[in-house]
């Protein structure tokens, strides 16, 4: 179907608890058609940056905006300045020490949390850091993990649906100090897709009522801000990094031209990987390079995907629904692009050893072991640089997948980095977790689900990361022995 004349399926179901299971019904609202013509793909700008004393400075502003999605429509949003949906995005190199200053001009307490990021627990934008209005929150830490695209985003406490959902999020890119030959020219054939989906109500304001079990499913998806979205491309390969930043959503990303995966939430593969498709749920991230011909139109697309999920379920985080993306529009003339090395990334992947550590959390009724989120309960108390088992174990009829701040995992038998991991009902997950080196007995790091619904409703817990013979400041919690 042109682009012109997209359809985005929405899936808005009616969720009610019944003996502790979350049901839906089959209703669905009918088909929404975007009536006007392909917009270019925005690229968020480049944060500007400086340097203070060796140190690399970034300044952010969280403030209300408008924003122009649809024809002859205004949509009041939130964004990251100078953006009014959406935020710059932020790149840095491997060793540096960046200082990033957030500054919240909204109407009321945010944090920004560095999503992927391995870094100490006060500087980590959880709940924990608090940003009241007219206040200036800073940052800063040395970058030590390997090239990633990661991405930034609020976490106040039982409220980031909300902020999430009126548009503040944006890239943080990780570059390594030991360059792989991929497509690098950021915006040319380096190319962010940030996919998230919106309703709008009649008067252009967002529609935050479409809510099920999932949560917030809207009918109208925006890239980068943008509906029906094209790029055109000027060289035979181009690379997409792709964030699924949406609420509940979940995508099923495939083109109809040869894709390889070269990457994934924590950085490279250690050798490209062809597939036919990449499946997304919120938080996940993907690097693909997709290989162009001259002349030839494709269409990056969300194909129906299975879930996992029980009596329909699926359906409302977009299990069922096919979604143009993004028109990929290559010249006629292409500009010939290296060939994709055949080793990305030399890291030493994590290895089960004998005798490690095994933390078993069971996903249930929106809950991890049995308990909604205290932000004065410690649940977990673990060394720093550990590397254990976790095991993910959904008791649920939902899906969900598991964010863990600080750290960096590998599902048992996957190449793969990841830092959040889809959990299907009634499987088990086996992850290697890694966290990170800096330790602190007083603030925590979070573990939670990152359908942002789930979030907020309490599936969330903290864990410390203590050094040997000290004491955490608290344990009440569940797991630590």
């Amino acid at each position: 179907m042109p682009l012109s004349r997209r359809r985005f399926l929405g899936a808005t179901l009616a969720a009610g608890a019944a003996v502790g299971l979350a049901a839906c019904s089959a209703g669905a609202p009918p088909l929404r058609e975007v009536r006007q013509a392909g917009r270019p793909l925005a690229i968020p700008p480049l944060a500007p940056t400086r340097r203070e004393g060796g140190r690399r400075v970034v300044e952010l502003v969280a403030a209300p905006g408008e924003s122009a999605f649809l024809d002859g429509v205004v949509t009041p949003t939130w964004g990251y300045g100078p953006m009014a949906f959406g935020g710059p995005t932020i790149r840095a190199r491997r060793g540096e020490d960046v200082v990033v200053r957030v500054t919240n001009r909204l109407p009321g307490t945010t944090t920004t949390h560095w999503h992927g990021m391995t870094l100490p627990a006060r500087m980590d934008g959880g709940p924990h850091q608090p940003i009241a209005p007219g206040a200036t929150w800073e940052a800063s830490w040395r970058i030590d993990q390997p090239a990633a695209t990661l991405w930034y985003h609020p976490h106040p406490h039982g409220r980031t649906e909300r902020h999430v959902h009126r548009g503040l999020t944006g890239l943080f890119l990780v570059d390594d100090d030991v360059p792989v030959d991929l497509p690098d020219r950021y915006g040319v054939d380096d190319v962010p897709v940030v996919l998230t989906d919106r309703s709008f109500a009649a008067d252009g304001s967002f529609d935050e009522s479409r809510r099920n079990a999932v949560g917030l499913l809207g009918d109208t998806v925006l890239v980068n801000g943008t509906v029906a979205p094209y790029l055109d491309v000027r060289t035979t390969r181009v690379r997409l990094r792709v964030l699924n930043a949406s609420p509940a959503r979940s995508y099923r990303i495939a083109v109809d031209a040869p894709t390889t995966l070269v990457g994934t939430d924590g950085g490279l593969l250690p050798s490209p990987r062809e597939v036919p498709d990449v499946v997304l749920t919120p938080g996940e991230r993907a690097e693909v390079v997709v290989q162009c011909s001259p002349g030839r139109r494709t269409v990056l697309r969300s194909l129906p995907h299975d879930l996992g999920a029980v009596n329909g379920v699926a359906r409302a985080a977009g299990g069922d629904d096919t979604l143009d993306l993004l028109e990929l529009r290559p010249a006629g003339r292409l500009e010939r692009s290296p060939a994709l090395p055949a080793v990305l990334s030399r890291e030493t992947p994590l290895r089960e050893r004998a005798g490690a550590r095994t933390r078993r959390f069971v996903l249930s009724s929106n809950r991890i072991n049995g308990l909604a989120m205290d932000m004065t309960r410690v649940d977990e108390v673990l060394e720093p640089g550990a590397t254990e088992v976790w095991e993910f174990v959904n008791r649920h009829t939902l899906p969900h997948n598991l964010h863990v701040h600080d750290a960096r995992m590998q599902v048992l038998g996957e190449p793969a980095w990841k830092d959040t991991v889809a959990v299907a009902p009634g499987t088990t997950v086996r992850a290697l977790v890694r966290v990170g080196p800096y330790a602190d007995p007083e603030v925590p790091y979070m573990l939670h689900c990152h359908l942002l619904r789930h979030e907020d409703d309490g599936m969330m817990l903290q864990f410390l990361v203590v050094a040997p013979g000290r004491r955490p400041a608290a344990i009440t919690g569940h797991g630590h022995g």
